[in-house]
């Protein structure tokens, strides 16, 4: 049985995600709240708006740190607590968290959630070592190995063991960058082919450029109710019925495998049990592809098949848009873009556009039950939420 709503979503915003060198991590966030306060006019920010909770990676990027204050500041959110969450590519997927846990304490009402990163003015040098820090400073950072590399181990731990082959990596990549030509907010929304993908600059065997996620400036955001009130703001709110967040080791060499994440199974596994609902159900998802092997491991970590048969997903086309089970409908970190801080809550976005009939031409008709998929580093957070048309 489907569980009762744990929040409601009743209004959702998203900057255009791309390279915006003009403008600053506190202007980015301002568009993005913008969108979710023009599309909600039943409510009054200043007064209804009781905290903010914010993801945000790096003030290394922008050398601006105490976020929460900052971006309070800049939405008309003063004195209202702001509080900046930081777990590396997944730190809107636990703002998001935290703000549903902020409702539920019955400390608070109404909040705003969401996420921020502005990373192009930097050199790819500069964010690489950047994101490096999500990773092990003594066994992994200070012997050279970057994201890239980290994930291409993965790859071909689960090339070996279950026979996946760069063809069906590329296939997420075109399958994505396709998704991603019909969203007018996505860094990239060209069409690309298998041939393309695979003739690509390596970047860490077997993963090649177009195997790879963008770096990407962006801003995205939520605005959550205690469920009982979200009718006074929206008739067709979003309801969260399912949150589950894991931990596992920062660094890939203390862990049992390397062809799954254990920290996205047991979080799946909390969210599926909080929401009353299992795989099957799933209507659309969105998986944290910042590498295309990380959708492969996605699709087996959260139950969408058995382990090894990521690669036969997606040579089936049940992922895709016309497919039983779409995944990426937004062109996904791979072509919509990744812009750290701001991931998980754009993918929450995307599920909210898809469950109130607004994602236009990539709509998936009659879906009522959507998932989210939020990975920090290289599995060490893993942050998955489900959601309920109302």
């Amino acid at each position: 049985m489907i569980s009762k709503p744990l929040v409601s979503i009743v209004s959702a915003g998203l900057s255009k995600f791309g390279r915006h060198e003009q403008y600053v991590c506190r202007e980015l966030f301002t568009q993005a709240t913008k969108e979710a306060f023009d599309r909600c006019p039943n409510l009054d920010p200043i007064q209804d708006i009781e905290a903010l909770f914010v993801g945000h990676m790096g003030e290394s990027y922008e050398h601006q740190g105490h976020t929460g204050p900052t971006l309070a500041g800049w939405t008309g959110m003063l004195p209202k607590p702001a509080i900046r969450i930081e777990s590396a590519c997944a730190s809107s997927g636990s703002a998001l968290r935290t703000g549903i846990m902020a409702i539920l304490s019955g400390l608070h009402k109404v909040v705003i959630v969401g996420g921020v990163e502005n990373m192009t003015h930097r050199t790819t040098a500069e964010v690489t070592e950047f994101l490096a820090m999500a990773s092990d400073l003594p066994f992994e950072q200070f012997n050279g190995i970057t994201f890239p590399g980290l994930y291409a181990l993965m790859a071909t731990a689960h090339m070996h063991k279950y026979g996946t082959t760069e063809e069906q990596l590329a296939k997420i990549a075109v399958k994505n960058h396709h998704n991603g030509s019909l969203n007018p907010k996505a860094h990239l929304q060209k069409e690309i082919t298998v041939e393309k993908v695979l003739s690509s600059k390596p970047v860490a065997w077997p993963l090649k450029m177009y195997d790879c996620s963008l770096i990407t400036d962006g801003a995205s955001c939520l605005i959550l109710t205690a469920p009982e009130i979200a009718k006074k703001f929206t008739d067709a709110p979003v309801q969260i019925i399912g949150s589950g967040q894991a931990s596992d080791t920062i660094g890939l060499y203390e862990r049992k495998t390397l062809t799954s994440l254990k920290a996205a199974k047991v979080a799946s596994q909390e969210a599926y049990k909080m929401a009353g609902v299992t795989p099957n159900d799933v209507d659309v998802a969105e998986v944290h592809d910042c590498f295309t092997i990380a959708e492969i491991l996605a699709y087996e970590d959260l139950d969408f098949c058995s382990p090894g048969q990521g690669g036969k997903l997606i040579d089936d086309g049940v992922t895709s848009l016309k497919g039983s089970l779409p995944v990426n409908t937004s062109g996904g970190l791979k072509a919509k873009g990744h812009p750290v801080g701001a991931t998980g809550t754009a993918q929450a976005y995307e599920i909210y556009l898809q469950l109130t009939g607004q994602a236009k031409k990539r709509q998936i008709n009659d879906a009522e039950i959507g998932l989210s998929h939020n990975i920090g580093g290289s599995g060490a957070t893993a942050s998955v939420h489900i959601y309920r048309r109302d």
